[in-house]
């Protein structure tokens, strides 16, 4: 809940708990997939932060949507976060995700716990059990909180790429699409369809997204490049993050490629980009798959 004084701002995040501030935020820091989302309805950050498996000194443009990060301060990632460098940043509003417990995720737990002694901090959840539609509408609550319109033609233009991907994945042969991070030249990260918010929507808009066999591994199933190729994908879904290895020619030259952010910004304009992506892809994989 927000209140449009200069007074009086209140937001409750996805830990429950009730942030207050004397005056509406207007210097904001936050993680780069949050920024990019925030960017989207027309909030500006003053400054980025990563995660642990981010470069502490170059911002992941993977994560970046349509963030500029030219010129935007960067204070490093993981246990490499320069929380100094950002106290002096003098923001009033820090934003920062969490996968699940309450676990403030990017930031160390001391360095969390002495920033939210100094600074609000709004976390919003983004880990397995919720939807992306949900998530998209708690980042959607911060921003109008924050003061940025509703945008409804972004809003719109979603619907119809989802209902375009739909139509794609729609018929008697679906392709078969397989979500993955290269590990390196012997093994690889299939990713668990359910675990994932953005991988469990597009099942839900009828996808067939290929689920890894049972085993460890929550999110992932680490295997062999064999067995990922063994599951005959017509699409894979890969990790380009900077964290992960490049595909190469793993699954050799047959099997058509997307790229794919598994840290996508929660944003309207950003799913309905990587929407369109998809199913132009399927476009060009369906005829392929329905002659075998």
């Amino acid at each position: 809940m927000a209140h449009d004084t200069v007074q009086d701002w209140e937001f409750t995040d996805d830990r429950d708990h009730l942030i207050r501030a004397p005056h509406r935020p207007a210097r904001l820091v936050a993680y780069v997939p949050t920024a990019a989302a925030l960017h989207d309805h027309g909030i500006r950050t003053a400054g980025v932060f990563g995660s642990a498996h981010d470069d502490p000194a170059v911002p992941d443009p993977a994560k970046a949507g349509s963030l500029p990060l030219a010129g935007l301060p960067y204070f490093g990632a993981g246990s490499a976060l320069d929380l100094e460098a950002l106290l002096d940043a003098r923001p009033d509003l820090v934003v920062a995700l969490t996968y699940g417990g309450g676990q403030v995720y990017g930031i160390d737990p001391e360095a969390a716990k002495h920033l939210e002694e100094r600074v609000p901090v709004a976390v919003l959840d983004v880990g397995r059990g919720r939807s992306l539609a949900g998530i998209r509408d708690r980042l959607t609550a911060l921003a109008r909180a924050l003061g940025a319109p509703a945008r409804p033609e972004a809003e719109a233009e979603l619907a119809a790429a989802e209902r375009r991907l739909s139509e794609a994945a729609e018929g008697p042969v679906r392709p078969r699409v397989l979500a993955l991070s290269p590990a390196g030249p012997d093994s690889v990260h299939l990713a668990r369809p359910y675990a994932w918010p953005d991988l469990a929507a597009l099942t839900g808009l009828g996808v067939g997204l290929v689920d890894p066999a049972p085993g460890q591994g929550a999110n992932w199933s680490t295997t062999t490049w064999s067995e990922a190729a063994a599951l005959e994908p017509d699409l894979v879904l890969t990790d380009v993050r900077s964290n992960a290895a490049d595909l190469g020619e793993a699954l050799g030259d047959g099997v058509r490629t997307l790229p794919w952010n598994p840290e996508l910004p929660p944003s309207a304009q950003e799913h309905a980009r990587f929407f369109t992506a998809l199913t132009e892809a399927l476009e060009e994989v369906g005829p392929g798959r329905a002659e075998r």
